[in-house]
Order: C-alpha cells, then structure tokens, then sequence
C-alpha cells in the first residue's frame, strides 16, 4: 500500500504524493510528538497546521505508517550491524583461542615425545638439570636465576618487565594448562569465554570478552578494584613511578574480606605495571612482591593472612567499531593452609575464583557499558549508577560487619559460654553517622553504638541456591520465632530494631523489584513487611526493607548465594544510613548441585518423619557422598551503650533461633527427604491426614458422582493419600468460614500457590482469585454450601509470589467429616499454568 520513501508515498492507486520539504519538516515534527495519531488526531493536525491544508487525511495516515516503517527498518539495522560487529568479534576471539589451543597439543605433543626418549635413555631417577624450564602439567616453571634486584627503579622495571611476560604467556600462550569452566559455555550471547587451571600451582581463571567500552575507561574500571570486586576492602597507592616507554610502575598494597567468620582476612603487596604494546594493546599486570623477587617489602599486618597474586592481569585491545577485546587473568595462591580444613575447597578452587573475580570484573564492565548506553531511569525513579551504589553499600556494610576489623572501629565482647554466636560492638562516630531517625510515629530513638551478631554452621546435603530462594520467599519461617517477645524485650531495655524481624506481628511480606545486573545474577528489591503495629509500639505501621539478592542460578559453578538486607526508612533517600543483615550460603563443592530447580519447597516432609528416618537422613549427612557448604549469618542491632549487656542478650537468642529455624528449612529442603521414586515424602504422615484424604475423596464422588483417583477407591488410606498427593491437577482446601483460610493442598497445589503446607496457612482464600475471580466465588460460594459443589469457569489467579496463572476450570465441593458436617471445602484446578 505504502512505499518506504522519503518526502513520498504511493496510494492504493498508483499514484505517488509528493510533499514539500516544508511538509516533510512540520510531518516530522508532529511524528516526535505523535508517532501513531489517531484518525481524530490527524484531522486535529490539518487543522493546526496550514502547511498541510491541501494534504488529504489518508495520505497523512500513509505517511505516518512509512514513516514509523522506516523507523522500524533503521532500528533493525542497527541491531543486525551490532549483532554483526559483536559477532566478528567474538569470531577473532574463538579464532585466537584455537590457535592458542593448537600450540598447546603442540607443547604437548612434544613434551610427551621427549618424556618418552628420557624415559627409555635414563633412568628415572636421575633429573635434567639443562633445560631452561621443568615441565609439569603443561606449565612451565621458569628455574633460571635472576640477578639480584632491590627497590630501585631500574630493580622495579626489571620485575615488570618479568611479570608482563609472564602475564601474556598465560593470557594467550601456553603457560598455563586452560580448560573450559563448566557451565560457561562460549557464543553471542554469553559472558564470554570462560577457563580455569589445571594442575597448576595456585587457583587461576581465564576469561576473554568484549565491552562496549573504550580501552583507556576499561582500565581505569579495572584498576578501581573495590568498585566492582565485593571482597576487596582496599586498595593503597604507595608509590607510583614512570617508566621512559610511558608506562607506570605502581606499588599496592590490598586487602580482601574473609568470606566466613571461620577464616581470617586476605592481604597483599603488589606490584602493578601498566603500558602499552607496540599494536596499541594496553596491558595492566600485576604480582606479589616477595623474597623471591628481591623487591621491597612489607611487614606483616595483624589479624591478615599474607597471600601472593602470581602474575596477572588484562591485556585491554580496541575492537573495530568500538568497544574492547579484554583477556582477564587472575593467578592467586590464597595460602589455603591458614583455614580449617572443611573451608580448604574455597581457597583452592579455580572456579569460585573464577565466578568471584575474574567473571564479575566482566559483568561488572559489561553492566557499566549497559548504563552508559540506556540512560534511563528505572523503578522508583531511579538512575541503575545509583542503585548499583546501593547493592555494592549493603553488600560492603555486610562484609564489614561479618568481618568486624578493628581498624572501622569493631571490638569484641566475652562470650557467654558459648562459642556458637560471636557478639562484635562499634561505637565509630563514622559507622553511627546518620543512624538516629524518627520512626514514622514520632519516636526518635538516640542509638549511640551499632552490635553484631554473626555465627557461621556447616549444612550437609542443602542445594545454596534453593536455600536461598525459601529465605528470600518465606519469611516467616525463619523472622518469626518468638519474635514477639524480643520485640518486647526491646522496646524495654530502649530502642532496638531487630532487622528481618516481624516486629507487631507483621503479616506478610511484599516484594517490590527495583533492578538487576546485566546477566540477572543480581536482584535488588524493596520488601515491604505488612501488619497490624500495637499503638503504644515504637515500629511503624508498616516495615521496609532494602534487600540484595544474589546467587540464585543453581547451575553455576562456584557461585556464592547471598540475602543481604537492611531497614530503610519511607524516604528511601541514595544516602540513607544502612545497617545491612542477612545470609551467606558457599558450596564446598566444585561440582553443580544436583538437585531439580523445579523441586517443592516442602518443609513439611521433615516436620513430620519419626526417629527411624530422622536417623538414615542423619546417616546420609554424615556420609562421605553428600555436597557440603557454609553459612555465615550477621546481624546489625543499633542500640544505647548502657544497654549493652541486655541488648547482647537478645542479640544472642534472636540469632540462636535464626540458626534453629534454618537448620530445620535446610533438613526440609535437603534431598535426603526425597522418596525411592524421586517425589517428596508423603506430607502430614498422621492418621488426621489420611482421614482428610479419605474425606475429600467420599465428598467428590457424592456430590459430582464420579471418582476422584482413577486407582481402585478400596485401597487403604495410605494409598489414598499418596495417590492424592502426587494428582495431577492442583487440590487445595480451605476452612469453611467468613474469611476462609487454605489449610492443605497436594504437590500441584504447593507448585501453583509457589508456597509451602507450613506457609499455606497465611494464605486467604480471596487473596489468590483477580477481580474476576472473585465475582465468580461470590456467585457461586453459596451453591457450593447449599448444593454441596459447583464448577467455576476458567480464569486468571495469582500464586503467593504474586504471580499470574491461567486454569481451564475449577471444581469446589463441600468436605464432610464422620458427623455429615461441613469440614472444609476443597478447590480443584484443572490444567493450570503460569502465564
């Protein structure tokens, strides 16, 4: 109908319109304006603008359906050529990378040739001394002696030079024995290529991508290692020189967090070489500087364990059409003899150094690029530079709490004979800054002095990433355990808040999505903690939480999950003061959890086993075949110094029973619980469930006439139960009263409600039904109690997550007990799915 040509359309007749370039420029003007008008709005546009008087109003349609025709064909362009360009460039990248690996089968080749001469002219125990380097694994261990260096600038020069080279021979020579990290596979779309050691001394991890940045913004980036490097405390310039080919020579010294409150802090001191390469590739390498190399040197620091960075760094190349090819090298040995020996796997892992540093220096690059590019502001009004700054503060808060170095101002305080919870104080003016803010009733509260809490369990057999998921979705399963009565205790010994708590009985929480990273490896979010407050109570009506989310891919290799929160006041300023809390689960394992994503989370299966099989799950957890990891957990408290000893009391129960409510999710959610057909244990193993399953099915088969179990309706109620579980369609029951509480479901019903039978009992009726729905129940509730059933068509409901699904229909039917009353009612959804 239309031709795709400037200044001209083409009607259904043939003939082509010819506009003006004054027509063009006032079109183009209300096209900014209005890209879709309507027929009113065109007409209006005639009228307003004389230049077009003498144009028809289908031939203005014409042109605005060209114009956003070649809008649309420009966008795609661009998006192929960016497609285009990302590809040729991951093309050289692959196309390098099978070179390098080319060389390797080489050395190889070789290396296994000469083996097999030595092996058969000498013999074994004898050792040639005249190579210049011995070769083990694939990796050259350079043995020639280096004439003696010192801290001038000429020893300097001399060990950079030595780490450059080294650095570039594991980037993209053979030095270092890569393979590809599981999980991590390379294309278009990925992070980019992605390799750990093998069989090398130390923990290194290689990576290889493109940014959409400029060679020189990559460095500067890189070089600010705490801005993107979570467990970086600091970074110290101590001395910079210049090199004559316009390098520098820089001399660091750098300290990283303990990731558990079992290990102490890592510290280094570096030397870092910057310059650029005769094809105007920009490098940035860096080592530890020690007695092997003859530098200057650094006294140890107390309460930090003195580890070495072997030579890395980032080879930085521009890329045609702009943006940077970068090679990432991290080479690290952390000293992993300093650590218990069940921690040992995080310090000799080249995966979770992978995941830790080497990849989130790429996502971290790669997520700048993104907001560089898209400029906008997100949820809550917000740029994404300011809300990455409130994910890196919460996330900087914990690690600082969980670590409590003297050096911000932490102390420790006696135990009380107990070793399981460590209690820190700070009363730094800089950590109480801006901590004293009026709650929303008026109550000012004069917290001069901040406490911590933290402990750290092993979990047997527990998947982190599932772990993680029940914390963040429920709650009330782990915040609410006698947590009236430390509200009390609180509000008695002075203004306390106790984060994550439900403090006047809150009930129930909202989650509100603010932003995530580039990969979605990030989730930052709002929680919004409803319920009733007491009047005479200092917290508000309403509770809100600023809550970091991480972790959640239980694929990926090496990852760390976290649950990181803090109270935040209704402003929500960028610079309001946090006290971040919260959760840290690490695998020791390097393999990928085995566990489906897709399993219910059921804590029931555990609530209820008797002794026998709390016994063979004991036996399993304590099996050498089981996936082990920690958890370390911190908790804030902001209080009045002369309540100390009160307050660390509290502090002391509240975290205790913290760890009690986990340790009985982690058993519930531990596949020790699955059954010999890979389902979850029968929930509710009593008599009273089996009674309910028996009833539910009497009640269908009386009111609708036909069976609910196509198995045989003789079998025992056992059988009854386990068929009843396992249904195909959702089976859910709730109470028989004015506001009517859901009181069990099946598996399919858990599945579709995203909760589970121990949290099924928050969960209101009318609360998973729209609008709609809800029209339907009032219709039809009272032919359900007078009639004993009846069909409701199909619609839309939500999930406890807030979630929309679609079912074909739903049955209801009255369930009646022994005495022919009614006990509950039964809700069936059929073919439900989440839209």
């Amino acid at each position: 109908m239309a031709s795709c040509k400037d200044g001209k359309s083409v009607l259904d007749n043939g003939k082509y319109v010819r506009y003006t370039p004054e027509q063009v420029e006032a079109l183009e003007r209300l096209y900014h304006d209005c890209p879709k008008p309507s027929s009113m709005r065109r007409q209006q546009l005639i009228r307003e603008c004389p230049i077009l008087s003498n144009i028809e109003p289908k031939q203005i349609k014409v042109w605005f359906q060209n114009r956003r025709c070649r809008e649309k064909q420009r966008k795609e362009a661009s998006r192929l050529q960016s497609v285009n360009r990302k590809l040729t460039a991951m093309n050289k990248l692959l196309m390098e990378e099978n070179d390098r690996l080319q060389k390797q089968v080489s050395q190889l080749v070789y290396e296994n040739g000469y083996f097999r001469k030595q092996s058969h002219s000498t013999p074994l125990a004898t050792k040639d001394t005249s190579c210049d380097s011995v070769v083990t694994s694939g990796q050259h261990h350079l043995t020639s002696q280096h004439p003696p260096r010192d801290a001038s600038p000429a020893g300097l020069l001399s060990i950079a030079e030595e780490t450059l080279t080294e650095f570039l021979s594991k980037a993209t020579g053979t030095a270092v024995e890569w393979v590809q990290m599981p999980g991590m596979k390379p294309g278009p779309d990925s992070i980019g290529i992605i390799a750990i050691s093998h069989g090398c001394t130390g923990v290194a991890a290689r990576a290889c991508g493109l940014v959409g940045l400029e060679p020189t913004r990559v460095s500067e980036i890189l070089k600010d290692r705490p801005s993107w490097y979570r467990d970086c405390r600091v970074v110290e310039v101590l001395n910079v020189l210049p090199t004559a080919n316009g390098g520098t020579i820089e001399l660091l010294y750098m300290q990283l967090y303990a990731p558990t409150t079992l290990a102490p802090a890592r510290d280094f001191w570096l030397l870092r070489y910057t310059t650029v390469m005769d094809d105007g590739s920009l490098v940035v390498c860096e080592r530890s500087l020690g007695n092997t190399q003859n530098g200057p040197s650094m006294p140890p620091v107390q309460n930090f364990v003195r580890a070495e960075i072997l030579p890395s760094g980032y080879l930085i190349r521009p890329c045609e059409g702009g943006g940077s090819i970068i090679h990432i090298v991290d080479h690290m040995n952390l000293e992993a003899w300093s650590v218990p020996e069940v921690l040992r796997p995080l310090y000799e892992s080249s995966a979770v150094l992978a995941q830790k540093t080497t990849v989130a220096a790429l996502r971290y690059l790669r997520q700048i690029a993104q907001e560089v590019s898209q400029t906008n502001v997100t949820n809550w009004g917000r740029r994404p530079a300011a809300l990455r700054a409130l994910s890196q503060r919460l996330s900087r808060g914990f690690n600082e709490a969980l670590n409590g170095i003297a050096d911000e101002g932490w102390s420790m305080l006696d135990s009380d004979g107990m070793d399981d919870v460590t209690i820190l104080v700070n009363s730094s003016p800089d950590k109480l800054m801006g901590l004293n803010l009026p709650f929303a009733n008026g109550f000012s509260p004069m917290s001069n002095a901040v406490m911590c809490a933290k402990a750290s369990m092993l979990l047997q057999n527990v998947p982190p990433a599932i772990l993680l998921r029940f914390l963040r979705e429920h709650r009330s399963e782990w915040a609410d355990n006698n947590i009236d009565a430390y509200a009390a205790a609180a509000i008695k010994v002075g203004p306390c808040s106790l984060p994550g708590a439900r403090v006047g009985n809150f009930g129930g929480q909202v989650i509100l999505p603010l932003a995530h990273t580039v990969e979605h490896e990030e989730l930052l979010e709002v929680i919004k903690l409803e319920g009733h407050s007491p009047e005479d109570a200092i917290m508000p009506r309403d509770m809100f939480l600023l809550q970091l989310c991480s972790g959640m891919d239980e694929n990926a290799v090496g990852t760390c999950a976290e649950l990181v929160f803090a109270p935040i006041d209704a402003s929500f300023a960028d610079d309001a003061p946090l006290l971040p809390s919260g959760f840290r689960i690490i695998s020791l394992e390097s393999g990928k959890e085995a566990s489906s994503p897709n399993r219910t989370l059921d804590l029931t299966s555990a609530l209820e086993t008797g002794p026998a099989e709390n016994k063979a799950a004991n036996d399993l957890h304590t099996s050498g075949g089981s996936s082990r990891s920690v958890m370390t957990i911190a908790f804030q408290f902001a209080f009045e110094s002369h309540m100390q000893e009160s307050v660390a009391s509290m502090a002391r129960q509240y975290v205790r029973s913290i760890i009690s409510s986990v340790q009985r999710v982690a058993l519930a959610l531990s596949p020790s619980h699955l059954g010999s057909h890979g389902g979850l244990r029968l929930p509710l193993g009593t008599p009273e469930a089996h009674t309910l399953a028996r009833w539910i099915c009497q009640s269908y088969r009386c009111f609708l006439g036909v069976e609910l179990l196509k198995s045989n309706t003789d079998q025992g109620s056992e059988s009854i139960l386990k068929s009843l579980w396992h249904h195909s369609d959702a089976i859910i029951c709730c109470s028989a009263k004015a506001l009517p509480v859901f009181t069990f479901a099946n598996q399919a019903g858990l599945d579709m409600l995203e909760t589970t039978l121990v949290a099924l009992q928050d969960i209101t009726l009318e609360k998973i039904f729209d609008d709609h729905g809800k029209k339907n129940l009032c219709t039809e509730f009272p032919q359900i109690m007078q009639q004993g059933f009846a069909c409701l068509q199909g619609g839309i409901c939500l999930s406890s997550m807030s979630r929309p699904i679609s079912y074909e229909r739903a049955v209801a039917w009255k369930v009646m007990n022994e005495e022919d009353t009614a006990h509950c009612i039964c809700f069936m959804f059929v073919n439900w799915s989440f839209v």
